[in-house]
């Protein structure tokens, strides 16, 4: 029996939809969470919450609280029924019925009349969302695996400072004592013992640099592995939205975080501490000296507070022209052979003195807020050990003070001045690095390809039935829909081609199956099973992929043929490229499989690098193959090694063929035609040309131009 008004599942899709996750129906259910034989309750809400790495919680709120919740929240009526209150502002919500298509705004009164109280919250699990952004928390866990040795660093510095306090009172010994009564006895002695304690220093800041080192480059690495396994977790979108020298920039923000967090705040934590050791102690020495000590304080915290502003925004400025600057020379090398081929060089070497001017501009500029902000820190330094020498040399002169006692009291306040002039440094450094966090957050705070089904870690071996069931799908949330409603069977082992205009979303097709993205409505599945809820390395381990620009890395061709399978013999390779009719020309290279091909394999024409390329994704035997527009930049003569090839390399699979050159569909079963989003026409070559719709009509076209050539 089916499921009517069931408002407690539609509120859960709208909500999952809401947190990046855009579940159906069917997938909520294959969950086997939702009975789909009952209405789903706040029980199944939250267990299936779970199930998809949630976090789900049922309380009970009254209106004061609701205003301060995150929305979108789900609540239930006095009637039982689920709806969300997706927004609030002041006194009134936006609230959203299952049954209504559009929000209604609630007052409080309205919205206590029918609401019980009754509220699930659910909020991201592990993977920040925009209330939960990233911040320095993400660091503390792996910095306090190594507590152990922090702990051992801490204990060192205090030592240290413990000896810092022997200096001065030895010193004013020598001067009171020693030079007064000129006793040399006693001179030895407090020689030896400062010889004793610099000895002793030196150790322990020895030691305590090496503990210290090894750890942060402990720490560098942990951190950085994090951080590269998230960046690859990211779904295409990301990248697709991003300059690759932008998103280069944003990793490298991960030095300048890591430094500040293993560096200046763990001395400046010792430091504060013996800040007011040394005021105490100086306070027994002169209240009056002390006092002109403290009164450095605030003046310090006047020149952080007027500097911080200004440093704030030079360092931005800086990041953005760094990040332009890094994004052309990426660009520029990339496409250094377009930049040759139409003599641009004069051009872009232009663009680039402005970008490097820009940027020099901007370094100047926050170097000089930071160079002025430590002068004028240090200035303020020199006026206050003035006035304690002033008044201390006065004090002398009345008889209340002795010279080692002048001299041991400026030596500690040193102790005090210094630690709160390296704060100003210390909160320029924050600034600079809460604005590294902030950057890099833009790759934390962005989630990784969910993953539904959370306990689906394994695929079956896949036969190759594909289907689309009613598919609908938009890249960008404000954009049109790419693919409108499509619906499609292709049976394993069959041939089938994808023709259609540019931009009718053929390349789209190829995407989905791939689950690289996710439909915004109906299922995708292979085997029967929805792919949406499998994981996505497991799914595209069993499927194969040409595209029209290969990606080659820097390395030997037997190593491109296998990246993606490790264990593979030469054997297993060997035999791949034969099938892909590439064995031939790399018996031809210099040192055959073991050739160097150079980054993007520089080192191998297109024809070439199809073949590799076709190699490497028959490897590991996929029964899914996928060309998309895999030979339409070729020449004939590779193009024909491929064609004749072609019915070696997918024997066995289901092979879709995305062409805008019909001729090399000649092997296709069957044809599918795609025009703005819709699948228009899906037959074998015969009967669409007997139909004669818009394939008739592109085949004619095309033969026509081959005749002109």
């Amino acid at each position: 029996m089916e499921k009517k008004q069931d408002s407690g599942l539609s509120c859960f899709m709208i909500v999952m939809k809401f947190h990046g996750i855009p579940i159906t129906k069917e997938q909520a259910e294959t969950l086997s969470v939702l009975d789909p034989e009952q209405k789903t309750g706040e029980i199944e809400i939250i267990e299936s919450a779970k199930k998809l790495k949630m976090r789900a919680k049922l309380c009970k709120l009254n209106l004061k609280k609701l205003k301060d919740v995150k929305a979108p929240i789900i609540a239930k009526d006095k009637n039982d029924v689920f709806f969300i209150v997706a927004k609030s502002q002041g006194n009134k919500f936006m609230v959203l019925f299952t049954d209504k298509t559009q929000p209604e705004i609630k007052s409080r009164e309205e919205l206590s009349e029918i609401w019980d109280g009754t509220a699930i919250l659910v909020t991201k699990k592990g993977i920040m969302d925009r209330e939960a952004v990233f911040s320095f928390k993400w660091f503390i866990p792996t910095i306090l695996k190594f507590k152990k040795e922090f702990i051992q660093v801490l204990i060192a510095v205090f030592t240290i400072q413990i000896l810092g306090i022997l200096t001065p009172v030895m010193t004013q010994v020598v001067v009171d004592k020693v030079l007064v009564h000129r006793s040399m006895s006693t001179l030895n002695v407090l020689a030896i013992g400062i010889a004793i304690v610099y000895i002793y220093e030196l150790i322990l800041s020895l030691a305590k640099n090496y503990v210290f080192t090894h750890t942060t480059n402990r720490i560098d690495v942990m951190l950085s592995f994090k951080l590269f396994r998230h960046l690859f977790a990211l779904p295409l979108k990301y990248f697709e939205s991003r300059r690759v020298g932008e998103t280069v920039a944003r990793v490298r923000e991960l030095d300048s975080i890591r430094n500040f967090l293993t560096g200046t705040p763990l001395s400046s934590m010792i430091d504060f501490i013996f800040i007011i050791v040394y005021i105490v102690v100086l306070f027994f020495y002169s209240k009056m000296l002390t006092v002109i000590v403290l009164c450095s304080i605030p003046v310090y915290a006047v020149l952080s507070a007027i500097v911080t502003p200004l440093f704030k925004k030079r360092l931005d400025e800086k990041f953005e022209t760094g990040a332009n600057t890094q994004s052309f020379l990426v660009e520029s090398i990339t496409g250094v052979q377009t930049v040759k081929s139409y003599a641009l060089e004069p051009k872009f070497e232009k663009k680039w003195g402005d970008l490097q001017s820009d940027y020099v501009k901007a370094s100047y500029k926050t170097s000089m807020v930071s160079a002025t902000a430590g002068t004028t820190g240090q200035f303020i330094q020199k006026v206050f050990d003035l006035l304690i020498l002033f008044f201390g040399a006065k004090a002398v002169m009345d008889g209340n003070f002795t010279v080692g006692q002048l001299v041991a009291f400026r030596m500690l306040s040193g102790r005090v001045s210094g630690p709160v002039l390296r704060l100003v440094q210390l909160w320029q450094e924050y600034q600079q690095a809460s604005l590294s966090v902030k950057r890099i957050g833009d790759i934390f705070n962005t989630a990784p390809e969910p993953i539904l089904n959370a306990n689906q870690t394994a695929m079956p071996g896949v036969q190759g039935k594909i289907i689309f069931d009613q598919v609908h799908f938009r890249y960008n949330p404000q954009g049109g829909e790419v693919i409108k409603g499509m619906s499609f069977e292709i049976e394993p082992d069959t041939i089938v081609g994808v023709v259609g205009r540019s931009g009718s979303g053929k390349s789209t097709i190829s995407k989905l199956i791939q689950r690289l993205y996710l439909p915004e409505g109906g299922k995708i599945s292979i085997d029967g099973m929805d792919i949406s809820l499998v994981n996505p390395a497991m799914l595209r381990k069993q499927i194969g992929v040409v595209l029209q620009e290969n990606f080659m890395f820097n390395g030997t061709v037997a190593e491109n043929i296998s990246i993606h399978c490790s264990t593979a013999s030469m054997e297993q390779i060997i035999h791949s490229a034969k099938i892909a009719g590439a064995h031939d020309f790399i018996l031809e290279l210099p040192n055959g499989y073991e050739t160097i091909i150079g980054e993007k394999g520089m080192g191998l024409s297109g024809g070439q690098k199809q073949r590799v390329a076709i190699a490497r994704a028959i490897l590991n035997n996929p029964r899914i193959l996928i060309f998309d527009e895999a030979t339409s930049a070729l020449d004939y003569e590779s193009e024909s090694i491929i064609q004749n090839n072609l019915k070696e390399i997918c024997k066995g699979r289901t092979v879709l063929i995305i062409a805008h050159r019909l001729s090399t569909l000649k092997d296709a079963q069957k044809i599918m035609v795609i025009d703005k989003g819709n699948l228009v026409e899906y037959d074998t070559h015969e009967n669409l040309m007997k139909r004669e719709g818009l394939y008739h009509y592109l085949y004619n076209q095309q033969k026509r131009g081959d005749i002109d050539e």
